[in-house]
């Protein structure tokens, strides 16, 4: 059943330990393992984004230090998917720099060789190249992707202060797309953009809308990035982060929570709450798309020291109990 808006407020405020505890008592009951998804995420097409989102480096509408990159080749990108494997990625994501993609486009066409390659390698495959329509949903299925990441990052009425290219409407057209072709929808949202509580609980309101719910949903914290409009937002606190990943836990029970972006400002005693609340997945590798991410040996060093270990290609571990 899905939960109204003030359903989600009445659990969001609940005491800080009644909500972290029943959020663990319904992770436990759902993912009992004790094993954490390690995803790995590769700019394949860095720079140059036509659109305008406030929090992105990438966009050609800011004035920040990064340089463009054109889309890497698939000889290119095939060494970075084997190396993630065999540091015990069982997720490969590829994230392209611009506004959608267009079947019969030769860049699309050489994103869909990447595809069918890397899917080899026996690892899920996640994408993000922007928006779809249904066609090019369609063929990123044919080709092997397991996932098709697509945030709506924050509240329906918060968005337009955050980006002008593109409406929200438009990112549930794409995410109608992935699942009509059969693709899992990974989407969640960004935290400390100047939203408020109010619009993460109505983000929540609209993933937990979804049908099916989303199979992952990364919570991001801004990384707030000298050129970009939201440079001078505020760290987002500690324990309004693992309020909301516990009130997700609580109404989006069987979908994978994933520790984003903005993990290198964050304690291991805050990304222990985060992980005891009800997160059992996290970026790994030293860079997401063009941010920094805690080293490979930190992480791992952090799931051995929680007695966590990393999910095994293909477990069991990594399918909800219903």
């Amino acid at each position: 059943m899905k939960e109204s808006y003030a359903q989600l407020e009445e659990i969001y405020h609940r005491p800080f330990f009644d909500l972290i505890a029943e959020a663990r008592r319904v992770h436990q009951r759902h993912w009992p393992g004790r094993e954490v998804q390690l995803c790995t995420l590769l700019s394949i097409k860095t720079g140059a984004c036509s659109e305008d989102c406030g929090y992105c480096s990438q966009s050609a509408h800011h004035h920040t230090d990064l340089k463009p990159q054109p889309l890497m080749t698939t000889e290119e990108i095939l060494p970075h998917a084997r190396a993630a494997k065999e540091n015990g990625s069982t997720r490969f994501c590829m994230g392209a720099a611009w506004k959608g993609v267009r079947p019969g486009d030769r860049r699309f066409a050489s994103v869909l060789e990447t595809v069918r390659e890397v899917s080899k390698l026996g690892m899920e495959v996640c994408v993000t190249l922007g928006q779809l329509g249904d066609d090019a949903a369609r063929q990123l299925k044919e080709a092997g992707v397991t996932a098709y990441n697509h945030n709506i990052d924050t509240s329906p009425e918060y968005y337009p202060e955050i980006v002008s290219t593109h409406t929200f409407q438009d990112r549930l057209n794409t995410i109608g797309s992935v699942q009509r072709a059969g693709m899992q929808v990974c989407c969640g949202g960004i935290l400390g953009m100047g939203e408020a509580v109010k619009d993460r609980l109505r983000m929540l309101e609209v993933l937990a809308g979804f049908d099916p719910p989303p199979e992952s949903v990364p919570i991001n914290c801004l990384v707030a990035i000298e050129g970009t409009p939201l440079e001078g937002a505020q760290p987002v606190d500690i324990f309004e982060l693992v309020r909301l990943i516990a009130t997700a836990r609580l109404v989006l029970p069987m979908s994978k929570i994933r520790l984003s972006a903005g993990r290198t400002s964050l304690t291991k005693e805050g990304q222990a709450l985060c992980l005891f609340a009800g997160a059992n997945s996290i970026f790994y590798g030293d860079k997401l798309l063009t941010t920094p991410n805690p080293g490979e040996n930190e992480d791992l060093d952090l799931l051995e020291t929680l007695d966590l270990s990393p999910l095994a290609p293909h477990s069991l571990a990594g399918v909800p109990v219903a």
